[in-house]
C-alpha cells in the first residue's frame, strides 16, 4: 500500500496541474469568443461567475481525459528518470503491479465522470443556455450622441434628439424628445438641459428636464394645440430589454445537448418504435393492395378516365339510336315514290351490312376503351403508391438520422470517460520510454494523441451524424485504437525496456544552441 500511495502521489500534482492549464485555456477561448455578448450589458459580478461555473461543466469533461495522460507521462516519467522504476523491478515488482494504482484510479474517475454527464452536465447545459439566452436578449446600454437619434430598436414609441453630452456625467444640452406612444396626438418635449439615468429595474428610462417647453398637437383635427412651458419637468420612458431578467430554466425545451443517456435512450426507443410501425403500415397496405390485382378487385386510388364516343363513319348520317333499332324495322319505300322488289331488297341488304359492319366497330371501340381505362387507372395507381412509398421512405430516413443523432450522443457521454482508462495505459509505457518527467515532455507527448483522438471523435460524430458510420463506431473507434495501441506498449514495456532516443532530433537543433547542450551532456553522463 506504500508503494501505491507513492504512485498515486506522484499522479495528483501533475493531473490537477495540466487541469488548471486546460480548463484556462478553454475559459480564454470562451471569453474570447463570447465579449461581444458580454460586454456593454451592465452585468453583474454575480451573473459573470454564474455563467463561468456554468460552462466548467463542459470543460472538466474534456479537460479529465487530457489531464490523466499528462499525469500519466510526467508521473511515470520521473519514476523512470529517477531510477525508481528499475528499483522497483529490481525488488521484483512488475510493470502491471506498478500500473496498478493508475488503473483503479482511472477507474474511479471514469465512473465518476459517466455519472457526471448523466447527472450534472445535463442540468448546467440547460441552465446555461437559459442564462445565455436572458443575456443576449439584454439590449446595449443607450447611448445618446450628439446630433443623432435614437433609433426604432433602442426606444420604439420615442425619438430622443441631443445637441450635446458629456462624458463623465450624464448631463444634457438641448434635449428634443417626440413622443410616438398616442397615434391621435403628438407631442413634442423640449429642454435647455437635463440628466437621464435608468431606473432600478432597468424598466424605464428618467430624464429630469430644466427650462423647456411641452407641445402637443391634436393628429386628427390639427384644431388643437396646446403649449407649456417649465422650469422643471421628469420624462419616464418605458424600456423594457435594457435590464437583465432571467428565465425559468425548467421550462426550457431540452435537446440531445441538455439530455441524461436514460432520457436519450427513452427517445431513441419511441423513435424506433414508430419507425417499426411505418414500416409494417407501409408494407402492408401495398401488398394488400397489389394482392388486389391478382384477385381481379383492385382498389384504385383513381376514377376512370371518361369514355368517348367512337367515330361515326362518314358514309352513315344516323344516330345511334336509329342505328340500333334499325335492325328491327323494315325498310320500306318513301311514300310517293315508286321501287321495284330487287330495287328494294338491295337497299335493305346494304343497309343491314352497313349496319353489322358499325356494330362491329363500335364493339371493338368499346373494348379498346375498357382497355385504355384501366391502363389509365393502374399507371394513375402506380404513381400514388410511388409518392407514398417515397413519402413514407423520407419520414423513415428522418427517423433514422434522428436515432442516429441522439446514439452520437449517448455513445459519447460514455466514450470520454473511457478515454482516461485508455489514457492511462498509453501514458504509463511512454512515460517510462521517455525517461524525462517535466511537464514539456508531457505537454509534448500529449498533444499528439489529443490531436489524434479529437480528429477520430469529431469526425466520427460528422459521419454518424450524415449516416455514413455507425454512432457505435464513430464514437468507440478512437478508444479501441489508442486501446490497442495502449496495450502494445505496455506489453512490449513490460518485456524488455525500452529508452526513447532523442539524439535523432538534435539535428533540428540549431549549431549554436547543440554545442551547449553537449557540454551539458558531458556533465550528467548518466543522465538519458
Amino acid at each position: 500500500m506504500i508503494l501505491w500511495r507513492y504512485i498515486l502521489r506522484a499522479h495528483i500534482g501533475p493531473f490537477f496541474f495540466s487541469n488548471a492549464i486546460i480548463i484556462f485555456l478553454f475559459l480564454l477561448q470562451f471569453l474570447m469568443k463570447r465579449a461581444g455578448d458580454l460586454v456593454g450589458k451592465g452585468l453583474s459580478p454575480w451573473v459573470i461567475l454564474e455563467l463561468i461555473s456554468l460552462n466548467l461543466a463542459w470543460m472538466l469533461v474534456l479537460s479529465v481525459p487530457m489531464s490523466m495522460l499528462v499525469a500519466s507521462l510526467m508521473a511515470f516519467g520521473r519514476l523512470s528518470a529517477d531510477n525508481e522504476v528499475t528499483i522497483m523491478r529490481a525488488s521484483g515488482m512488475s510493470l502491471y503491479r506498478m500500473m496498478a494504482p493508475a488503473i483503479v484510479a482511472a477507474v474511479g474517475v471514469t465512473v465518476g465522470l459517466i455519472w457526471f454527464n448523466n447527472s450534472v452536465l445535463p442540468d448546467a447545459n440547460v441552465r446555461l443556455q437559459t442564462l445565455m439566452t436572458d443575456i443576449v436578449r439584454i439590449k446595449p446600454t443607450l447611448s445618446l450622441q450628439a446630433g443623432v437619434f435614437t433609433s426604432d430598436q433602442e426606444l420604439p414609441s420615442y425619438r430622443i434628439l441631443v445637441r450635446r453630452t458629456f462624458e463623465k456625467s450624464n448631463d444634457l444640452e438641448g434635449v428634443t424628445i417626440y413622443d410616438l406612444s398616442d397615434p391621435e396626438r403628438a407631442v413634442v418635449v423640449t429642454a435647455e438641459r437635463g440628466t437621464v439615468s435608468f431606473s432600478a429595474d432597468y424598466s424605464r428610462i428618467i430624464m429630469d428636464l430644466h427650462d423647456g417647453e411641452i407641445h402637443e398637437v391634436d393628429n386628427k383635427t390639427f384644431l388643437s394645440y396646446r403649449k407649456l412651458r417649465f422650469v422643471r419637468h421628469r420624462v419616464s420612458i418605458p424600456a423594457s430589454g435594457f435590464g437583465f431578467q432571467r428565465s425559468d430554466a425548467s421550462t426550457t425545451r431540452r435537446d440531445d445537448r441538455t439530455m441524461s443517456a436514460q432520457m436519450m435512450q427513452a427517445i431513441v426507443d419511441s423513435i424506433r418504435l414508430e419507425r417499426d410501425n411505418k414500416i409494417i403500415y407501409s408494407g402492408d397496405r401495398m401488398v394488400n393492395h397489389l394482392r388486389g390485382y391478382f384477385t381481379g378487385r383492385p382498389q384504385f386510388y383513381s376514377a376512370a378516365p371518361m369514355r368517348m364516343p367512337p367515330a361515326m363513319p362518314a358514309a352513315v348520317s344516323m344516330t345511334r339510336e336509329e342505328v340500333g333499332s334499325f335492325g328491327t324495322r323494315d325498310v320500306r319505300p318513301r311514300a310517293g315514290r315508286v321501287r321495284s322488289g330487287s330495287a328494294a331488297a338491295r337497299l335493305r341488304a346494304d343497309s343491314l351490312a352497313r349496319v353489322d359492319s358499325l356494330r362491329r366497330a363500335d364493339s371493338l371501340s368499346r373494348a379498346q376503351l375498357d382497355t385504355l381505362g384501366a391502363t389509365f387507372r393502374a399507371l394513375a395507381d402506380a404513381r400514388q403508391l410511388q409518392s407514398q412509398s417515397m413519402a413514407e421512405s423520407s419520414g423513415i430516413d428522418f427517423d433514422e438520422k434522428q436515432t442516429d443523432r441522439y446514439l452520437v450522443e449517448i455513445y459519447k457521454k460514455y466514450s470520454i470517460p473511457v478515454a482516461c482508462l485508455v489514457f492511462v495505459l498509453i501514458g504509463a509505457p511512454l512515460g517510462m520510454m521517455a525517461r524525462r518527467g517535466g511537464f514539456g515532455m508531457g505537454a509534448g507527448l500529449s498533444l499528439g494523441f489529443f490531436l489524434f483522438y479529437w480528429a477520430c471523435l469529431i469526425g466520427g460524430e460528422k459521419l454518424a451524424d450524415r449516416g455514413e458510420l455507425s454512432p457505435f463506431w464513430g464514437m468507440w473507434v478512437a478508444n479501441l485504437i489508442l486501446g490497442i495501441m495502449g496495450a502494445i506498449l505496455v506489453w512490449r514495456t513490460a518485456k524488455e525496456s525500452r529508452v526513447i532516443d532523442w539524439s535523432t532530433l538534435t539535428r533540428f537543433v540549431p549549431k549554436m544552441l547543440r554545442g551547449q547542450q553537449s557540454s551539458q551532456d558531458n556533465v550528467n553522463p548518466h543522465e538519458a
